[in-house]
């Protein structure tokens, strides 16, 4: 089946869907971005999302050139166009398109672009098996808060931790406190507890992270959110990372040690299923 995407206001082909080398993105990874989750064909916590959006915008000074209806409509349709039942939709405005200079015009134009994906087979075995963990220094700037394309250190992050054999990455900052994963949050839990680091621009703030902090509080399930190190982590007693398109997917090993019993643990099945439900009834 043909991939079809939105550029600026049509639906293309993919293979038709162009920007300019002169775009900021190109040259200055000028550009934020949203990702959301889709389920039985429809978006999952759609609001949160777009809350962070506009923010984001906000934070690096673009106007937005659509609006939230139009964005949802526009998503609804690429999840039409790609018969996407489960997966995700990424939306990216980027400053626009000028000569290369740091300095941006305020006349600028954004571009939008925005695609559907299918969840990948990884992603649905990792959720029941658990995976395991790569721990690296953390390389990102210091506005980690800003859903910016500026992705690079992720990229090498996760390079770093796909060589080691491991699913994803385990960031770990300057004074050995863990901060995140490369492109999901992470919890740890401690008996009863579920430990998660406070949100601040050291962290991505996180949809999903937003809704599992949440539903710990609906449910009464003890929840703490301060600062752990990195052998804080290993000795933990379950884990988990979160993420719009992974949902809630357990931890049984950091650095190929084991993670508790290196079975997806009975709070991270409860958090994990309690998302799940959540999700379901959040569609739109």
């Amino acid at each position: 089946m043909q991939t079809i995407v939105y550029l600026n206001g049509e639906f293309l082909p993919a293979e038709q869907a162009k920007i300019s080398i002169f775009d900021r993105s190109v040259m200055f990874a000028d550009a934020i971005y949203e990702v959301a989750a889709v389920m039985e064909g429809k978006l999952v916590d759609f609001d949160h999302h777009m809350e962070r959006y506009f923010d984001s915008l906000k934070k690096v000074s673009i106007s937005s050139p659509l609006s939230k209806r139009e964005i949802l409509n526009t998503f609804r349709s690429l999840v039409a166009h790609n018969k996407i039942d489960e997966g995700m939709i990424y939306l990216q405005v980027t400053r626009g398109e000028a000569a290369r200079d740091f300095v941006w015009e305020e006349s600028m134009c954004p571009t939008v672009f925005m695609f559907a994906m299918e969840k990948s087979e990884a992603e649905r075995k990792a959720a029941k098996t658990g995976v395991n963990l790569a721990s690296t220094l953390d390389l990102r700037w210091a506005r980690r808060d800003i859903k910016s394309v500026n992705l690079l250190a992720q990229v090498l992050v996760k390079n770093i931790a796909h060589d080691a054999g491991a699913y994803e990455a385990l960031m770990v900052d300057q004074d050995g406190f863990v901060t995140e994963c490369g492109s999901t949050s992470f919890f740890i839990v401690r008996g009863d507890t579920i430990v998660t680091r406070p949100l601040n621009n050291d962290i991505l703030p996180g949809v999903t992270r937003r809704t599992l902090i949440a539903l710990c509080d609906t449910y009464g399930i003890a929840l703490d959110q301060r600062k752990f190190s990195l052998d804080e982590a290993m000795h933990a007693d379950e884990a988990f990372i979160s993420g719009a398109s992974s949902y809630v997917i357990p931890v049984i090993k950091i650095d190929r040690k084991e993670i508790g019993t290196a079975k997806p643990g009975k709070w991270t099945q409860k958090i994990q299923q309690t998302y799940l439900n959540h999700a379901r009834h959040s569609l739109r």
